[in-house]
């Protein structure tokens, strides 16, 4: 074997160390993504009982984004193993607990039973915020593509942006439109009218 292949080879088998922006991302389809960093499915020499996997560190998942009313609907269940221990946690109280714990779930989920997942759990380095331990910054040497771009919030752009983003109208801070001074309840009548609609 040349010296080129034997450099390719042990640069396989190395544990290369991954880093993942959660912000505004679905941690389930990112849980996804994820494992696949964490088993090593991405490599050539990978195989069922092979341990070839990477570590993968994942920053900001206080900022994750759920579709739609997930955050209320989607519930976690858990067990103490004794009579009457069970509970059911909604995903918002549990977030807000601790703002790892769903991103955690994601990728635990995501690897569908397999019975390594809990070893492979262990190269998963989840933070809340984009401090990182400065044991583990400096083991970086890759960075794994967002999912879905992040949108550019209006109140962190810088002034000179907004002034020069196009306007259609420039209204007042206390405009009111005049539709609304003659209805002052139009929302509980827009209510009414979306409940009859319904009806029929």
């Amino acid at each position: 074997m040349s010296a080129v292949k034997r450099v390719q080879q042990w640069a396989s088998f190395a544990r290369v160390w991954h880093l993942f922006d959660a912000r505004w991302q679905n941690p389930f389809d990112s849980g996804v993504l994820i494992a696949k960093y964490l088993k090593g499915l991405y490599k050539p020499l990978y195989g069922a009982q092979s341990l070839c996997g990477d570590h993968v560190v994942v920053i900001n998942c206080r900022h994750v984004a759920l579709p739609g009313n997930e955050w209320r609907k989607r519930v976690y269940f858990h067990h103490a193993t004794y009579p009457g221990s069970q509970t059911w946690t909604p995903a918002w109280e549990m977030h807000t607990r601790n703002p790892v714990m769903v991103m955690k779930k994601a990728v635990y989920t995501s690897m569908h039973g397999n019975l390594q997942r809990r070893h492979t759990m262990m190269r998963l380095h989840l933070f809340a915020d984009e401090e990182i331990d400065p044991e583990i910054a400096p083991r970086i040497s890759n960075v794994i593509k967002q999912i879905r771009p992040v949108p550019e919030r209006l109140d962190l752009m810088p002034e000179e942006k907004v002034k020069s983003f196009p306007q259609i109208a420039d209204l007042d801070k206390d405009y009111v439109i005049p539709e609304l001074k003659e209805y002052p309840n139009w929302e509980s009548k827009f209510r009414k009218m979306k409940k009859e609609g319904k009806k029929k």
